[in-house]
């Protein structure tokens, strides 16, 4: 496995590169080029800030560089695990870049800007209405634009269909009805997730079928933008062990390479993403490695890399802070909306996280805590520490260090001097148990969570421990990793307890 300090590295740095190009859950991603650069957006749920944009010269080393949404409606100044930004679209389009997602409560929304590193305008609700997901613009070239999306069953009890409404030329709100375009009951079922393109006259949306776990990618393309739509299945997971490969972006270069970007669902760990050539064959984008002449590849292991023209340095999404600067950095999201009285950075080299004033028992719950900072894996297996400091107090406020899914488990110092590790799940705390160390005496320690898990595995256990000076730890216990609600197991730290309370945490290390 590649990995510098707790990260995934792809390229090889001999012209090939290695999927998953980035092991970590970003998913349901959409990429898109503007001259020499790509764009990339995914999934980001209830977590805030929420539509990570993401930046690359050559589609194989990311940066991380900015986040669309500062803040989601007001449902979300509370966990809403699931709901919120779901299977986003990025287009640039007269000048301006632009993100749609379907909110399966609320409706479409999209959000523009100049530049993709400067601020993002307001989030403007497109289309109103429920199970509404999925969605991507186009701009056609004869002057009209239009909106394609699926369904949530679990909202409007309509799955396997695909429709297009026409919208307003300035992307802010649709001016006709849906049509239905695509109905996969039978041959495509659960058909989701769809991207516009026009190439060469021709309308095409490729979506995913069948199921997360083990679908597969398809291609529809029409002569009219209502159609009738044509499909064909052109990437399926074959002899490899890459199961459900799908939903994704496509991407065309300079030179006229075309690559597919999708996700590979690993549960635990999330939806990690890989890259595939593409080979367009009888007017159909053939993704992967085509091995039986057909016109449906399998996903590549090793490849060599896009040609961009150039060679550019190794770079990766960042995971350890240093809390300097005097804002958090990009890796960090939040449960829910944040509020700035949950966070303060005003001691250089110091995350101080204040307790919320948690009314009942259920929101006590680690799954239910609104101010947990929390960030992806960007690799199978790592070892998260990070020192922590709380003022003496009489056991009402504690710093914890963890990992969070509908089951979690986590590390804490007490401000009584105690160490705790407890795990729990969603369902509350008759799930949890408590194991205390009397002998830490002392309201400053080192926290330290051991991620365990395999290259292509759906498990992974964590290993909690502490130390005081730093050095010699000492081992409280293992505990079981689950995902969350369509999301991966995510490291968190908080501060848990009395509002009023706070904790500070430093040298926040991941390796």
């Amino acid at each position: 496995m590649n990995r510098v300090e707790g990260k995934w590295i792809a390229d090889l740095g001999d012209g090939t590169f290695k999927n998953p190009i980035l092991y970590a859950d970003y998913s349901d991603p959409d990429v898109i080029r503007v001259g020499e650069d790509f764009y990339m957006t995914a999934s980001s749920f209830t977590y805030t800030p929420g539509l990570p944009v993401l930046h690359s010269k050559d589609l194989i080393n990311w940066e991380i560089i900015n986040y669309a949404v500062k803040k989601q409606p007001d449902r979300y100044n509370k966990p809403v695990h699931g709901c919120g930004v779901w299977a986003p679209a990025i287009r640039y389009h007269e000048g301006k870049f632009y993100i749609y997602y379907g909110d399966p409560d609320l409706g479409i929304f999209m959000t523009c800007t100049d530049d993709p590193y400067g601020e993002w305008s307001d989030l403007v609700l497109v289309k109103e209405g429920v199970g509404l997901i999925d969605t991507c613009p186009l701009w056609d070239d004869d002057g009209k634009a239009y909106i394609v999306h699926g369904y949530a069953n679990s909202r409007c009890g309509i799955k396997s269909h695909l429709a297009v409404c026409e919208m307003s030329w300035d992307g802010t709100k649709v001016i006709g009805e849906d049509k239905i375009i695509f109905n996969g009951t039978v041959s495509q079922p659960v058909i989701e997730g769809p991207k516009f393109y026009k190439r060469d006259g021709m309308y095409y949306v490729l979506s995913p079928a069948g199921g997360v776990p083990t679908g597969w990618q398809v291609a529809l393309r029409s002569k009219n933008v209502y159609g009738p739509y044509e499909d064909h299945i052109v990437l399926r997971q074959g002899k490899t062990d890459i199961n459900g490969p799908h939903q994704g972006g496509l991407v065309e270069l300079e030179n006229g390479e075309s690559w597919f970007m999708h996700f590979q669902d690993l549960e635990v760990i999330g939806r990690i993403i890989h890259l595939q050539p593409v080979k367009w064959i009888d007017g159909w984008p053939v993704m992967g490695e085509n091995i039986d002449s057909g016109l449906c590849g399998q996903p590549v292991m090793r490849c060599k890399k896009p040609d961009v023209g150039k060679t550019y340095p190794i770079s990766t999404i960042p995971t350890s802070d240093d809390f300097k600067g005097g804002k958090l950095g990009l890796q960090w999201q939040w449960q829910c909306n944040p509020r700035e009285e949950w966070y303060s950075l005003e001691n250089e080299g110091r995350l101080r996280l204040f307790s919320e004033d948690l009314h009942t028992e259920e929101d006590k719950y680690l799954w239910n805590v609104p101010n947990l900072l929390t960030q992806l894996w960007q690799a199978p297996s790592m070892v998260v520490t990070a020192k922590v400091s709380l003022p003496k107090g009489v056991g009402k406020n504690k710093a914890a260090l963890g990992v969070i899914g509908y089951k979690y488990g986590y590390v804490a110092l007490t401000d009584e001097g105690m160490i705790e590790f407890r795990t729990g799940d969603f369902k509350g705390p008759k799930c949890e148990k408590l194991i205390v160390d009397k002998c830490a005496g002392t309201t400053e320690a080192y926290l330290r969570c051991e991620i365990i898990s395999r290259t292509n595995s759906k498990e992974a256990k964590g290993r909690v421990s502490y130390s005081i000076d730093g050095s010699d730890f000492i081992t409280l216990g293992e505990f079981e990793i689950v995902q969350g609600r369509w999301v991966g197991a995510k490291t968190c730290i908080a501060c848990v307890g009395e509002k009023g309370g706070y904790a500070d945490f430093e040298d926040f290390l991941v390796v």
